[in-house]
């Protein structure tokens, strides 16, 4: 946590008091996250304009005009906030905009990181070369060909961010039971049929957790506050011995060090 719908509704938030505005003061409130923020961040961002945000995977992206891109990640409890009305224990940076605006990066356990890089260099930079598609772009014959010959779970290949950038936990165990796979079939053996169910699947679970404005499960909250609601919407994750509408039972078991929901019965 936070995953791709969360990254993407924090993206859409900061981008309606962002988009167009000049950063007037950017400050570092503490000297790092999971690494130390650019010595420069402050200097080169102050006086920028912010010409549009993006995303990449589980990165949030803001382009300014000096041909400069900061990349944050949330980490395990990063959020930002957007007016807030008082400072916290745990804001790390701060930035205010020409028309008002004070938006703070608050990450109470630091797994988070902001870098700040030339945008032409994006493609290329460390964390992004070996990504793979993005979820969105991504097609049951491109899966297909990303799994040939793997063995290893089908669940663990689609958090391997080298096949798909940006899934987690969440969406991989809810995608995998709306298109009725067991989390342990081999990657491999996962036939085009199924992956023909499997992508839409995934970007179905994306979209409508965008449109709920993600899960908030422990630390996120949206930009304005507010909480996602997607979590009631959960069929299988954190459900374990609840009854499956097919008539089984959610099971959970532990895999690749995290925990794995599904219906033993509907998922084969």
């Amino acid at each position: 946590m936070p995953e791709l719908p969360e990254v993407e509704t924090t993206v859409r938030g900061l981008a309606k008091v962002l988009e167009g505005r000049r950063l007037t003061r950017v400050e570092a409130r503490r000297a790092d996250l999971r690494r130390a923020f650019p010595q420069d961040l402050g200097q080169r961002l102050t006086g920028a304009r912010v010409t549009g945000l993006g995303r990449r995977a589980k990165y949030g992206l803001i382009h300014t005009d000096r041909g400069d891109t900061m990349v944050f990640h949330l980490g395990m409890s990063g959020r930002w906030r957007i007016d807030p009305a008082a400072d916290e224990p745990h804001d790390h940076l701060a930035m205010e905009t020409d028309d008002g605006h004070r938006l703070v990066l608050n990450d109470p356990r630091r797994f988070g990181s902001v870098d700040l890089v030339p945008t032409a260099e994006l493609e290329g930079w460390g964390p992004f070369k070996a990504l793979g598609p993005e979820p969105f772009d991504l097609s049951a014959e491109e899966l297909k060909r990303r799994l040939a010959r793997r063995s290893a779970a089908i669940k663990l290949m689609l958090l391997d961010q080298n096949i798909v950038a940006g899934l987690g936990n969440i969406y991989v165990c809810e995608a995998l039971f709306r298109a009725g796979i067991n989390p342990r079939r081999a990657a491999g053996k996962v036939s085009l049929e199924r992956l023909k169910r499997l992508v839409p699947a995934i970007h179905a679970v994306l979209d409508e957790a965008i449109l709920a404005g993600g899960s908030s499960l422990r630390d996120y909250a949206r930009p304005d506050g507010e909480l996602g609601y997607f979590s009631k919407s959960f069929s299988v994750y954190d459900r374990e011995g609840e009854p499956c509408p097919c008539g089984g039972t959610v099971k959970r078991f532990a895999q690749g060090g995290r925990s794995t929901w599904y219906c033993p019965a509907c998922q084969r």
